[in-house]
């Protein structure tokens, strides 16, 4: 939970304890709790509203994609790795030599 270990956690309850008092805490965590909800709803509605504008071709869309290093991996090269070959199309034999004197093939479409 945000990289936050068990005596870390004590030490900041201690603390809050400490600074609101006994009597003000559960109602500074209410507070915390409520605010942490409407924050929660107002991402969830903002990212389903861009889903709706966006159209269907990004119905999965999360969030985490609009970074663009996750967008890039998820949208372009996730369906590359589909088509990719597989590993055993690939053989480490190496092509075979050309005889002396004899001109490599010649693809007049290639260039």
């Amino acid at each position: 939970m945000f990289g936050i270990g068990p005596l870390e956690l004590v030490v900041i309850a201690i603390v809050a304890v400490l600074v609101f008092g006994p009597d003000r805490l559960p109602e500074f965590a209410r507070t915390a709790g409520r605010l942490l909800r409407q924050v929660r709803q107002m991402v969830n509605n903002a990212q389903n509203d861009l889903r709706n504008e966006l159209g269907p071709e990004y119905a999965d869309l999360e969030l985490q994609d609009l970074n663009p290093k996750n967008f890039v991996r998820k949208h372009l090269l996730d369906p590359m790795d589909d088509d990719a070959p597989s590993s055993t199309e690939f053989t480490d034999t190496p092509a075979p030599r050309l005889p002396a004197g004899a001109k490599p093939p010649y693809d007049p479409e290639s260039t």
